[in-house]
């Protein structure tokens, strides 16, 4: 070890000085340090690499372009692979696919039954000839056509099903969940919450809505908690791509609510009998667009999402060995249905505009003359509104004998001749 002894305790300082700071190792030299906006800012010199490059940015984010179809009535329909190994994919997937909006599909189809009465002559071995009357009876259709009820510019509410709920969980049989463990509901269970779906969306309540909720028409959607279940979207899609099961298949459901359809479906046929039309009529709201289907990548899986190759095996009696395998066979098929996207064909929302209040009182100190409003809006259209613009559409297509398959999608230009009163159901 070699020690270094100074004598002088003042040359310690200044060597020390000069060695941390090089703008002071002249000791002569007591000016501060330049300005920093005179320092040339090059940049640091173990950053650049022979001559100075500008960084490149980094490439933007881009969805992944999964495959998939459409089929006949608007369901999106994809065998990607990476769907099916990937849950963020999968959840992104679902995410760019909810801003397409489902719609309501007005199918009114009107028929009456005639019937077509003939004499048969004929002959017996021994030259004996009978006369038989024969009656044939023949459906005639009278009308039949579309309108598309396609809604506003809406916002997507995603939900799911809660814990207690049944509901596909990944197996072939309606489930519950407690604790991260399912089972199996009880049979009373699935029927009274199957009964309840279809009111529920004959009503118009939102899919989230149960029994003891209190939901009403005029319930404020600002804040709704839809998401009702322990796991969120992404984790439902992780255990969708997680699981080996060869026949798998996940949904998401779009629902449309905000209309009583029962009531709307009532009113049009109330209208079209007052045009004196005699026969039957059928009226129904069909939804297009509103399922998405997740399905693997096999030949099998493809097979049964092509409805000509379904039917073929249907008739050679393969399609219930398929099924055998679905339900029974531990890697045989396994559905998730507990998530979807609701769509509002009108809701109500807190209308916070600021507005102006006069004081009844002409002494009142000023400053009190504007208060938030507690007002509710509403965002959408009503039932009435939108039975109003089409009802002209509806009754010339009924005398007019309309048939056609393709959709009206602008009701043409009439004057409402109706009876308000006929409208009374709908309450403002």
């Amino acid at each position: 070890m070699i020690v270094t002894t100074v004598n002088d305790k003042g040359l310690l300082d200044t060597a020390v000085s000069s060695e941390q700071d090089p703008l002071l190792a002249n000791g002569e030299n007591s000016e501060p340090p330049p300005p920093f906006s005179d320092v040339n800012q090059a940049g640091p010199s173990h950053l650049s690499i022979g001559s100075a490059a500008p960084l490149e940015s980094p490439p933007e984010f881009a969805l992944y372009d999964a495959d998939y179809f459409e089929a006949g009535n608007g369901d999106i329909i994809s065998h990607d692979p990476h769907l099916n190994s990937d849950g963020e994919a999968l959840y992104r997937f679902l995410l760019a696919q909810a801003e397409n909006f489902p719609k309501y599909r007005l199918h009114c189809r009107g028929t009456h039954v005639e019937y077509r009465t003939r004499w048969v002559t004929e002959r017996s071995n021994d030259g004996r000839t009978t006369s038989r009357r024969e009656t044939d009876s023949e459906t005639v259709v009278d009308f039949d056509f579309y309108i598309d009820a396609i809604p506003s510019v809406v916002k997507t509410i995603h939900w799911s099903v809660g814990d207690t709920q049944p509901a596909y969980r990944g197996s072939m049989v309606r489930e519950t969940e407690s604790l991260g463990h399912t089972q199996r509901a009880p049979r009373s269970v699935e029927k009274q919450y199957l009964k309840w779906t279809e009111e529920r969306t004959a009503r118009g309540f939102p899919p989230w809505a149960l029994v003891t909720d209190g939901w009403s028409e005029e319930t404020v959607d600002d804040g709704v908690a839809a998401l009702k279940s322990s796991k969120t979207l992404r984790q439902w899609a992780d255990e969708y791509c997680a699981s080996p099961k060869y026949l798998k298949e996940f949904v998401y459901d779009k629902v449309l609510y905000g209309w009583n359809i029962q009531r709307l479906e009532g009113v049009i046929r109330g209208s079209i009998a007052r045009t004196m039309y005699q026969g039957d009529v059928d009226v129904d709201f069909e939804r297009r667009g509103a399922k998405i289907f997740i399905r693997p990548d096999n030949k099998l899986s493809r097979m049964l999402s092509n409805q000509w190759l379904k039917f073929l095996s249907i008739i050679l009696f393969i399609f219930p060995f398929i099924w055998l395998f679905k339900r029974f066979h531990p890697r045989g098929g396994g559905r998730w249905e507990v998530c979807g996207g609701a769509y509002a064909l009108k809701r109500w929302e807190p209308d916070c505009e600021v507005r102006e209040v006069v004081p009844d009182d002409e002494d009142a100190l000023p400053g009190y003359t504007a208060q938030a409003s507690n007002r509710k809006r509403l965002v959408g259209i009503k039932e009435r509104d939108w039975f109003r613009k089409w009802e002209g559409t509806i009754l010339r297509s009924v005398r007019g004998r309309y048939q056609s398959s393709t959709p009206i999608f602008d009701p043409t230009d009439f004057i409402y001749a109706g009876d308000p009163a006929f409208l009374d159901d709908y309450h403002d």
